[in-house]
């Protein structure tokens, strides 16, 4: 373990007049208050915040951030409080330490959720302060480094988060060398047999190839000390077994077919002497086609500047290049960590040792911005994190608007990719594009230096299906977001029709103005959605009526001959009609509120439908989530439902919702085999409408010489009435057999 001496000792080789003081005085305080707490290594939990702290001793970060490294566990595992630090510390320590101190007692139902809450904190965390993250990842990296005490399920659920969250979020803030690390870990949990298999096959080959690396190194350096760049510094090596594998899965590779397993940094000492490197190494090795990439002119999002080649260099290897300025280099390994703008009185003039124009927030840091705003994007927790997992693992293409603006988007991105980047509201209007000046479909996949010229209509809506196109998380959130104004804005505009005839019949006058008081009464945010929620069925429109006007009495139906004897023509509240089977008026009148599906267990947002061949009251029912479909009800008979076994998550316990005041009728099918003979059908008739019941639907099918089978869709106040149509009609002499049919 680190003692505490040797911690001081680190900080103050890159900054001597570091405050010692603090560092101490943080130390005894994380120490106290860790007090006897171990760790599951049997190692003193002061062990983890000092190794953290170490980690950051290596990113030269200032006093301040390796105090908050010692402390940041302080909070959330001991007694330790934020009015206290801030007390002891200042309220710059308190307010980092308390953006690093986990979520607690979440009620989410899904791990994915807390998972996504939990990065939604951090980020919003490091929005205020970067050091948060920088902390953050240093944690999580000596976490990782001490995994193997853990038991074998957590340690896969700690390495697949790893892998999905930290290890790009550290690539993204330029920061490769943990990135790395943290990949190589993460690889060595999840997928244990690829990374040994994997890790062997390297070792064989460094042992095959012993002193070519050395080899190279020296031939390389040679060739350009040579050529006039004496301080040129060379350094390769063999590939990191994840990045190995994660080539051979990407390119459906085998071990043997990879070319490149050497990778070797060329150092210069400015801008200049890269392009001249480049041209010495060029000059003397083939070069492989397409193969070159200049991050120099072009830099990455996360500040990465390197020129990258492959050349089949000596003794025929092919050997990929990077080469880049020694400050380049210190960005390449520390990212953010080594800017500027978090180092203390260093190139205050904005300017690099090697003469590079350093801007004060790193585009790193402006990317992370841009992704925090996209908090406000998503409707769910778990849409942000898939937001956000898109913008870490894409890599990259740069393209130009016609006035030259250059947009980073990731690999794959599409026109309309490219439009939200540039506003939403170019995107929401977006109509087609031009591509280097021709019209090109708007799924075409864009390349790196594509100049992007977007065409538009002031009419236009963002189609859904546009979501399955495009590949960034601000496109996808935003064509949801417009989908589901047009949707509204379709329900809302059935609705205000069904509420102007509900306020006409009961001689009022609807209008927007005199929905707004009542809006709380209906429990609703705004006008539009509870117009919307009555043109969905969510919400009747007698009772809007009766919250605009709470005096106003309005029976729930009118009700008016049919002209068929024993038959009504029944309005509902909303203004639909009805065709209902009754004695008198006033029974029919008693029927229930014919808009809304007396289902219980399911949000009022979501919409229901039964299954084909019905549901009654009085069946066991269950719901089964359908995609694009909302909620199907089916009895629990239905063979149907041995179909959704295997996927537990789609069922919704549901029940009916029914009383004396609401009754209404309900679709069932039945199956009858009777006997081919006159007057059969004018006796099932009969007994039909002698029960009460009505029928929907009748089909008819010769099935032999002597018998017909008769499919009848029925419809019946519940499942009572259905048992005793079932029953009287196997009592006819004409009928051979009857059942109820299930989907």
């Amino acid at each position: 373990m680190m003692r505490q001496y040797e911690l001081v000792e680190r900080v103050q080789k890159y900054k001597p007049d570091a405050n010692e003081a603090l560092l101490n005085k943080a130390y005894v305080y994380a120490m106290q208050k860790h007090g006897q707490q171990k760790r599951a290594s049997g190692d003193p939990y002061i062990s983890h915040p000092l190794e953290v702290a170490a980690i950051l001793t290596d990113m030269r970060l200032d006093e301040s951030t390796i105090a908050v490294a010692l402390l940041h566990d302080t909070i959330e595992d001991t007694t330790a409080t934020r009015a206290e630090i801030d007390e002891m510390f200042g309220e710059d320590i308190g307010r980092l330490v308390e953006g690093l101190t986990k979520i607690k007692k979440l009620d989410l139902v899904t791990k994915k959720a807390k998972q996504a809450e939990n990065l939604r904190k951090l980020l919003l965390a490091i929005s205020d302060d970067v050091r948060v993250l920088l902390v953050k990842l240093a944690d999580r990296l000596h976490n990782m480094r001490t995994l193997d005490h853990m038991s074998p399920e957590k340690r896969a659920r700690i390495s697949e988060e790893t892998m999905e969250i930290y290890a790009p979020l550290a690539g993204r803030m330029g920061m490769q060398d943990m990135r790395e690390e943290l990949e190589e870990l993460s690889f060595r949990h999840i997928n244990p047999e690829a990374h040994e298999t994997v890790t062997k096959r390297l070792e064989e080959l460094s042992r095959r190839n012993e002193g070519l690396v050395k080899k190279i190194e020296t031939e390389l350096r040679d060739l350009l000390v040579a050529n006039g760049l004496a301080n040129a510094m060379v350094k390769g090596r063999l590939k990191k077994p994840y990045s190995v594998f994660r080539k051979m899965q990407s390119k459906s590779l085998s071990f043997e077919q990879l070319s490149d397993i050497y990778g070797f940094r060329l150092l210069v000492d400015d801008i200049p002497s890269c392009y001249r490197a480049l041209g010495i190494v060029h000059t003397r090795w083939r070069v492989v086609p397409g193969r070159f990439k200049d991050y120099i002119s072009t830099p990455k999002q996360n500040d990465y500047r390197s020129l990258h080649t492959t050349i089949v260099g000596p003794s025929s290897q092919r050997i990929e290049l990077q080469i880049r300025t020694k400050r380049m280099h210190e960005i390449a390994e520390f990212g953010i960590a080594a800017h500027t703008l978090y180092k203390d009185g260093t190139n205050s003039n904005g300017n690099g040792a090697d003469g590079e124009l350093l801007s004060r927030e790193s585009n790193a840091y402006s990317w992370l911005r841009h992704t925090i705003e996209a908090l406000a994007e998503g409707d769910s927790p778990e849409e942000f994190l898939e937001h956000t997992k898109l913008e870490l693992f894409q890599d990259q293409v740069f393209c130009f608007t016609p006035k030259g603006k250059l947009i980073a988007l990731p690999r794959g991105a599409t026109p309309i990719d490219f439009a939200y980047a540039v506003h939403t509201n170019i995107g929401d209007t977006t109509v087609g594009a031009k591509i280097n000046g021709r019209i090109m479909p708007l799924v075409t996949r864009l390349n790196n230096g594509d100049e992007v010229e977007i065409i538009r209509s002031g009419v236009q809506v963002p189609p859904a299906a546009w979501e399955e196109i495009v590949v960034t998380g601000k496109a996808r959130a935003a064509i949801r977001r417009a989908t589901r104004l047009a949707i509204r804005k379709q329900y809302a505009g059935l609705g205000h029709r069904i509420l102007e005839r509900t306020f006409e019949r009961a001689g009022k006058v609807f209008s927007r103005d005199a929905l707004k008081p009542a809006l709380h009464r209906l429990g609703q945010k705004d006008v539009e959605d509870a117009i919307a929620a009555v043109g969905r069925g969510e919400m009747s429109s007698l009772d809007v009526l009766r919250a605009v006007y709470p005096d106003h009495q309005d029976e729930r139906v009118t009700v008016k001959p049919a002209g068929d004897e024993g038959w009504f023509n029944v309005r509902s509240a909303s203004g639909m009609i009805f065709k209902i089977p009754g004695k008198n008026k006033a029974e029919v009148s008693d029927g229930a509120d014919l808009d809304a599906p007396p289902i219980r267990g399911i949000s009022s947002n979501v919409e229901v439908h039964f299954a084909p061949t019905g549901a009654v009251p009085g069946d066991r029912i269950v719901g089964i989530m359908e995609k694009g479909k909302g909620i199907t009800i089916y009895p629990i008979q239905s063979p149907v439902l041995q179909r959704f076994d295997d996927e537990p998550e789609r069922w919704i316990d549901v029940r009916w919702d029914l009383d004396e005041a609401n009754k209404s009728r309900f679709a069932a099918r039945i199956l009858i085999n009777a006997l081919n003979e006159p007057g059969t059908l004018a006796k099932v008739a009969q007994t039909v409408a002698d029960v009460d019941v009505n029928i929907r639907v009748l089909n008819t099918v010769r099935v032999a010489a002597d018998f017909t089978e008769m499919a009848l869709d029925v419809e019946v106040w519940d499942l009572r009435q259905l048992n005793q149509l079932l029953v009287q009609l196997k009592e006819l002499d004409c009928i051979a057999t009857v059942k109820r049919l299930y989907d």
